[in-house]
């Protein structure tokens, strides 16, 4: 007789998980609920399956003997990647639901940006009647560095506003929404010419520090940088010292290579960037149950997973 599968949930709110999964009436399937990493490592090692948080699942890993598949809760698996790491197991993450999050995240902060938003706000507090002129997002240049579904997810939003989109990925192909696509390279000549350059790479070491001072520099000092991909992909010191010699406008930076970001970092003290505590996508229980349930029914019946995570490229 087959053993039953057992799932561990290693979630902030695993009992919300549980009750989703629960909804699909997973007869064949036990869940492990757990409110602290403790009780997960004695729980785990009973578990055939992981649903969770990359760095919650890390401590509870190696008492995971039976492990065959672990689901992601994040699109980002860097803590569980790595020389070392275990590989004996199928990993999967997170595509299709953060594209629309994060690229609410990228158009709140432009049309701040193009609207002169706190300045306006400054001036209300004054009770300044001052009317400040703005540009038009229409006819304005964006170029998004990655384009998987969250990079096309923010090519489609910039095409509703009429802006023209240049993309950059590791394969020269045509891609539907992109006016123009480059590769290799070509990186610089990517970066010459858009208003916004939106970084939406993950963590590899072929993006690490991808955006180093050299590269800025090829930027439009007129252009602003967003980071929504890795924190490594961009190197700060480098950031640092193109923003304080006005070698690009400014910054939007939702990730960094420490976090949280240290007090002492400069970047919290310079005029020309703004900054969030990595949340511009964040997981909901009810998106990434679905992409679990999916998954779950390919297991049982065999199938290839979706959104396999290859151990050797990092996604």
């Amino acid at each position: 007789m087959m053993e039953r599968n057992r799932l561990l949930i290693v979630a902030p709110d695993p009992k919300r998980y549980a009750e989703l999964i629960k909804g699909f009436d997973f007869n064949d399937l036990e869940l492990i609920v757990c409110n602290s990493i403790e009780k997960a490592k004695k729980r785990a090692k009973h578990c055939n399956m992981i649903l969770g948080e990359p760095t919650r699942i890390v401590p509870v890993l190696e008492c995971a003997k039976r492990l065959q598949w672990i689901q992601s809760t994040f699109a980002g698996v860097e803590a569980l990647l790595g020389p070392g790491k275990r590989t004996d197991y199928v990993l999967t993450g997170v595509k299709g639901v953060f594209g629309p999050l994060m690229s609410e995240y990228v158009f709140t902060y432009i049309l701040a940006i193009e609207r002169h938003l706190l300045e306006i706000y400054e001036n209300q507090q004054r009770k300044v009647w001052k009317n400040i002129e703005y540009k038009s997002l229409r006819d304005r240049l964006i170029g998004i560095c990655g384009l998987g579904s969250v990079g096309l997810s923010i090519a489609q939003t910039a095409r509703h506003f009429g802006m023209e989109v240049w993309g950059y990925k590791r394969s020269h192909e045509k891609v539907p929404g992109i006016d123009r696509v480059f590769t290799g390279s070509d990186f610089k000549k990517f970066l010459s010419h858009p208003d916004y350059i939106v970084i939406t790479l993950p963590s590899t070491p072929d993006t690490l520090h991808l955006i180093d001072y050299d590269t800025l520099r090829a930027m439009k000092k007129s252009a602003v940088l967003i980071n929504i991909g890795r924190g490594n992909v961009v190197s700060e010191n480098a950031l640092v010292r193109a923003l304080e010699e006005g070698l690009v406008r400014g910054a939007v930076l939702d990730v960094f290579e420490q976090e949280p970001l240290p007090v002492e970092s400069r970047l919290w003290s310079l005029p020309n960037v703004m900054i969030t505590p990595h949340n511009s996508g964040i997981s909901f229980p009810e998106d990434i149950v679905k992409i679990f349930a999916e998954n779950y029914r390919r297991f049982v019946n065999k199938k290839p997973l979706k959104y396999r995570v290859d151990f050797n490229r990092g996604y």
